[in-house]
């Protein structure tokens, strides 16, 4: 995630468009991919997902996200989850991922919240919806006082030079993207070399606002 800069969020309740989506960011350079807990069966897709890109995106990191409660974090770390986001700050995924040593990244929407997160063991913090609650100043008066905090920001990010910038110049350590990522017309026309020069160009911008 400190590496690259960029989780990019996704669900799809179709096996091989899911399977595409993967292969296209993978090949835009993206290293680590959060597939989201969102419809019915989702677990038997990500279990599918992840057997497919141990062989197919060898050096792919895939986590599961949209997880509230430990049973749903439990399920998934079966079937192989490398990290776990939520979009709350559940104490007990925490017992659940950290007897795994996998990585859980609960949503925090205060600062109070990144402080208890980091208490529990969290080594990065997932700040959300990040466009609401205060945005990259919100980012930058949380790094003040304790610097020591890895963010990522997921909600109100854009892949543009203008929106990324404003981000990492406030300190995120990486930012997540959903939809600004995957235009619902462009995975509806299968154009997945779209979305592998969206990432692509993504990557680039993170790059450079990194080494400012």
């Amino acid at each position: 995630m400190a590496e690259t800069g960029m989780v990019p969020v996704f669900y799809h309740s179709d096996l091989e468009t899911s399977k595409q989506v993967l292969k296209a960011c993978y090949e835009g350079g993206v290293r680590a991919f959060e597939f989201t807990n969102r419809g019915d069966f989702a677990h038997e897709t990500f279990g599918e997902l992840n057997k497919w890109a141990a062989k197919e995106c060898p050096e792919m990191i895939l986590g599961i996200g949209s997880v509230v409660d430990a049973g749903t974090a439990s399920l998934f770390l079966q079937l192989g989850a490398n990290f776990v986001v939520g979009p709350l700050l559940n104490p007990d995924i925490f017992k659940v991922c950290n007897r795994r040593q996998v990585a859980y990244i609960p949503g925090c929407g205060s600062v109070s919240e990144v402080g208890y997160a980091q208490e529990l063991g969290a080594e990065v913090v997932k700040v959300f919806p990040a466009g609401n609650v205060g945005g990259p100043s919100f980012v930058k008066n949380v790094k003040a006082p304790m610097p020591w905090s890895s963010i990522m920001v997921t909600g109100g990010v854009e892949p543009t030079e203008e929106n990324l910038t404003k981000w990492f110049d406030a300190g995120v350590t990486c930012v997540g993207m959903g939809s600004n990522l995957f235009p619902k017309d462009v995975i509806a026309a299968k154009d997945w070399g779209k979305i592998t020069q969206m990432c692509k160009d993504a990557l680039a911008i993170i790059a450079g606002a990194k080494t400012k």
